[in-house]
């Protein structure tokens, strides 16, 4: 009898334990992230998928990735997930044809550069420093000159024309008195949507055609270029448009189902993406270990990216892309709307209150 209640008890302990686990990952909602293989989505979609999804109560947190901007863009639109981490004139030109989702979060600032092809980098005497490779005229007018001598404009690569990497050419080509054809049309320069991964590859393709050709992407691409020995970094958007916490680049997007249906999985997701972002910034600055570990994490979730790119393009002495202040800047939104408006990138303004949702802000000085 003794052995019998012995075995009952254990078989009692045993029952709770298989069934304790289950029960609480059904207790957490579900938040299925789409992402693309960029620098800007270091902490979103890696870090704090990686470091932290363990230590989420209210979360069950997943992340996929996509090819492209406009299968991104498709998917999220068609229902298929919760959040999505975004170029924000895309999201923008999403809200103006259907207003069913909302910017809870930055998820990074600056992040992105101009890379030359060596058609261009031999027009050019750019610094050996890269801290030191500034947007001054000198591309500009080397762009112009090469349409003078060819009479057709050089393409640059921009991932979406609907990009902040497309504002962010408009501005620098305006700033030196040129101009961007946004698809088609004349100007100084073409821009054409290239997908991020394949960037590299077609610069590599108009210098062996004898064309001069650059984009205008996020890193690590222009990193590669380098890094790899077929072109230049030439500058980095952050001194393009210039912010006193780095200009607006990719944001977070969720669709007003999983805000009413899943906010505090959200606002707990939120909190993590902003502490995953403070725990890059330090490796960053402390360098050496620390910063080749977040490198290492980088690399296994997206192959593409090596290890010695991401170094390259989180160095805290160029610091060209940052994960701080993260909480939502709708006057750095604005920002962007008017440049993109008036660019024609964007077809007309939105109302940047109805858009941006501020409720998930997270107060950085309780991020340990």
């Amino acid at each position: 009898m003794k052995i019998f209640k012995k075995e009952r008890i254990i078989l009692c302990v045993i029952l709770m334990v298989v069934f304790a686990f289950p029960i609480n990952t059904l207790a957490k909602e579900k938040i299925n992230a789409l992402y693309i293989p960029l620098a800007d989505h270091y902490a979103a979609a890696v870090i704090a998928h990686a470091k932290y999804r363990s230590e989420m109560q209210q979360c069950n947190y997943t992340v996929e990735m996509m090819k492209s901007w406009p299968s991104l863009r498709g998917k999220f639109e068609a229902g298929q997930a919760d959040v999505a981490y975004i170029i924000s004139p895309m999201a923008m030109d999403m809200f103006g044809k259907k207003p069913n989702l909302r910017v809870v979060s930055l998820v990074h600032r600056d992040g992105n550069a101009l890379a030359i092809n060596k058609i261009l980098e031999k027009k050019l005497n750019l610094s050996e420093k890269r801290l030191n490779r500034k947007p001054t005229a000198d591309v500009a007018n080397a762009l112009e000159a090469w349409k003078k001598e060819t009479g057709r404009p050089s393409i640059c690569a921009v991932p979406s024309l609907l990009a902040t990497h497309t504002v962010v050419m408009y501005k620098y080509l305006k700033d030196h008195g040129k101009t961007l054809a946004i698809g088609s049309g004349d100007g100084d320069v073409l821009a054409k949507a290239v997908a991020p991964p394949l960037s590299p590859v077609f610069l590599k393709q108009q210098a062996k055609a004898g064309k001069a050709a650059c984009f205008e992407q996020s890193l690590p691409w222009a990193d590669i270029v380098e890094t790899d020995g077929f072109g230049k970094v030439a500058w980095y958007s952050k001194d393009v448009i210039q912010s006193k916490h780095g200009h607006v680049e990719c944001i977070m997007i969720a669709s007003d189902n999983a805000i009413k249906n899943k906010k505090e999985a959200l606002k707990e997701l939120v909190y993590y993406i902003h502490k995953a972002g403070r725990e890059i910034d330090s490796a960053r600055a402390e360098g050496g270990q620390a910063l080749r570990d977040i490198a290492t994490i980088v690399s296994e979730y997206i192959p593409s990216h090596n290890i010695e790119s991401v170094i390259q393009s989180l160095r805290a002495d160029i610091a060209v892309i940052n994960y701080s202040n993260l909480n939502v800047d709708k006057p750095g939104l604005k920002q962007i709307m008017d440049l993109a408006v008036e660019s024609k990138i964007l077809k007309k303004a939105i109302d940047i209150n109805a858009f941006a949702d501020e409720t998930f802000s997270v107060d950085a000085i309780g991020i340990e």
